[in-house]
């Protein structure tokens, strides 16, 4: 048989029109920015990329890189249906730190997956994190893993393909919230995270984006998963020692309880508190499954060298 003179458009490897389409939401923040430019780099899918500021710069550079950038509102119904209009899956990050509100990141998480019920998308990746107040009998309250629990359990209970991305702690707070603080009585630094001698897993937010984009490239293993990313796992002291190696400087676990934590009288004392109860119940992170899905993932000393220069004047 005599082929076509016109050869079909998929045999264009760089032409858009003929890749599905992944909507991304939160395109320029830390995390939904990592997936949108890992799924540009691995050319397997088009990306929508949603943002409230389209002239935002990472909102340009995605753009320059290969995105279609559109605005969208989480909050907004006609918004998310034509952000998701034509798209075969779609990459949701709610931020709960936006408005600290439990309530509206559930509304927002439930109004997506309507959505993406209702036009049937084939592939949802969440980022969600575990109900820990269902977990534990009401014991403990994690609001921002709370409502994101919740919206993970909404997505699987309507029955939309689904998988979901529980994230371990961002290596990223070592440098804000985190960060190693002078102590009064000495010419050291020290940690205060109440972890006790529980290994905590973590994750650069940069190291995000290829392994979701690989989770993107093979539904047929993840479609109606759980899956916990992690880099390593570290104790409070282990993470102090590489601090300390890094930066030459001296810095020790604090040691500090949970109860002595929540008492600190900042707004979320209680909430980080109970985080690190939950943290200290091993959940279900998998190094050796976040290491397969992204081969460069880097290791916390990896993170800290590269990101020195954050502790200057330390």
């Amino acid at each position: 048989m005599e082929s076509s003179s016109t050869p079909p458009t998929l045999s264009f490897p760089g032409n858009m029109a003929s890749k599905k389409v992944i909507t991304v939401f939160g395109a320029t923040g830390a995390q939904g920015g990592s997936v949108a430019r890992a799924i540009l780099e691995s050319k397997k899918f088009a990306v929508r990329a949603v943002t409230r500021d389209v002239t935002r710069p990472k909102a340009l550079e995605l753009q320059r890189l290969g995105a279609e950038v559109v605005k969208g509102d989480l909050n907004d119904k006609a918004s998310v249906d034509s952000a998701l209009k034509g798209a075969y899956g779609v990459f949701l990050v709610t931020n709960f730190w936006d408005a600290l509100n439990k309530d509206k990141e559930v509304f927002q998480g439930k109004l997506v997956a309507d959505t993406a019920k209702h036009l049937g998308l084939k592939h949802v990746v969440y980022s969600g994190l575990e109900n820990v107040k269902r977990l534990t009998d009401g014991k403990l309250q994690v609001p921002h893993f709370d409502s994101k629990g919740e919206v993970e359990e909404y997505f699987w209970s309507i029955g939309i393909p689904t998988t979901s991305v529980r994230v371990a702690a961002y290596f990223e707070n070592f440098l804000t919230a985190w960060r190693p603080v002078k102590a009064s009585d000495g010419d050291y630094y020290t940690l205060a995270v109440p972890m006790g001698d529980v290994p905590m897993d973590g994750i650069s937010v940069a190291d995000i984006g290829a392994a979701v984009s690989n989770i993107f490239n093979s539904p047929e293993e993840f479609l109606g998963k759980a899956v916990g990313l992690s880099a390593e796992a570290l104790t409070v002291q282990q993470y102090a020692d590489v601090l300390s190696k890094v930066l030459g400087k001296k810095v020790r676990d604090a040691k500090i309880t949970p109860e002595v934590f929540e008492k600190l009288g900042f707004p979320a004392a209680k909430e980080i508190a109970d985080m690190c109860r939950f943290y200290q119940m091993k959940p279900d992170r998998d190094v050796k499954l976040t290491h397969r899905l992204n081969p460069k993932v880097k290791s916390f000393s990896q993170f800290i060298s590269e990101n020195q220069g954050a502790f200057k004047g330390m």
